[in-house]
């Protein structure tokens, strides 16, 4: 099947000199949620500026269901829908007025029936007649959504698409996504939320200095990258880990009452712990209990988006 985007070779240098982005490769499935995660400067904001058009790249290409964003310009466009992070809105427009004049800057006739699903599928046809100023927060970023799909886009950019929004409505947010991920929507997705990128997405990639340095099945990256931590509570403190038991690499914890081994959570490797609990024997030291802890997601990505020292 024909991707949503395909990037090949994408590179841009500004005026200045800074290369924001450097020969990035990337293709994003059509029908899947892909969240772009990455540190502020990292190249986020220049590659989905790049492919919706707000921003010419220096070199490579980009293909937007199919078409390329520069030969075909217009039916490239036509096919995506942008989300921005700032709620940038005409304050004194109706909801209505301002979801149909979208509609109209990209050339499509009215669609009234159109209009009126996607107000509804956003909670907004109750609002469809208030002024945007007299909305909440929230309220106005859905109002962003239904702008960006005004136009019946089959992909769409979502930067941020619940910074500075309370937990509750963050979690609605997710079901609006995931909804039009089940009408066919490709969605991609920018957010300094990790657990929105573990909750929603099917695939993660992470650029980091303008380089895509990793793209891959959430599960997946969870399973080869996710480490896990078993945490053995003592009866008694130790002032110091025995050296027969320097092999394992332990380390101390909760003022001497706990031993932590932490080890890869791949299943074609041994984990050795059935090793390391018949050391901890032989060593004559005791334990109380046990529990293990698996990665999350934030953990892993800290740990990519790490500079090397």
């Amino acid at each position: 099947m024909q991707p949503a985007i395909r990037v090949a070779a994408l590179s841009k240098t500004y005026d200045s000199g800074f290369q924001a982005l450097k020969n990035v490769d990337l293709d994003v499935r059509s029908g899947e949620i892909f969240a772009l995660l990455g540190p502020n400067g990292a190249g986020k904001t220049t590659l989905i500026s790049i492919i919706c058009g707000l921003v010419n790249p220096t070199s490579g290409q980009v293909w937007a269901d199919g078409y390329d964003i520069e030969k075909d310009y217009r039916a490239a466009r036509s096919r995506i829908g942008l989300v921005p992070q700032e709620l940038t809105s005409e304050a004194f427009e109706t909801v209505w007025a301002t979801v149909n004049f979208s509609r109209g800057l990209f050339g499509k006739p009215p669609n009234p029936a159109y209009l009126e699903k996607v107000l509804k599928s956003l909670a907004l046809w109750d609002k469809r007649n208030n002024k945007l100023i007299t909305l909440s927060g929230g309220m106005k970023r859905r109002v962003l959504i239904a702008k960006a799909l005004s136009h019946e886009p089959r992909i769409l950019f979502l930067d941020e698409p619940t910074a500075g929004v309370d937990v509750e409505l963050r979690r609605e947010m997710w079901d609006v996504v995931r909804r039009l991920r089940e009408d066919g929507v490709t969605i991609i997705l920018t957010t300094h939320y990790i657990e929105e990128a573990e909750e929603m997405a099917d695939r993660i990639g992470v650029i980091r200095n303008g380089e895509i340095i990793l793209v891959r099945e959430k599960h997946e990256l969870m399973r080869q990258l996710g480490r896990k931590q078993l945490t053995l509570h003592l009866p008694e403190p130790l002032e110091y880990i025995p050296d027969a038991l320097d092999r394992h690499e332990l380390e101390l914890g909760d003022g001497g009452l706990a031993l932590i081994y932490t080890y890869d959570a791949t299943s074609h490797q041994r984990t050795g712990i059935t090793r390391l609990l018949a050391d901890v024997r032989e060593a004559g030291i005791q334990f109380k209990d046990l529990h293990t802890e698996q990665s999350s997601l934030e953990d892993i990505f800290v740990s990519l988006v790490k500079e090397p020292s």
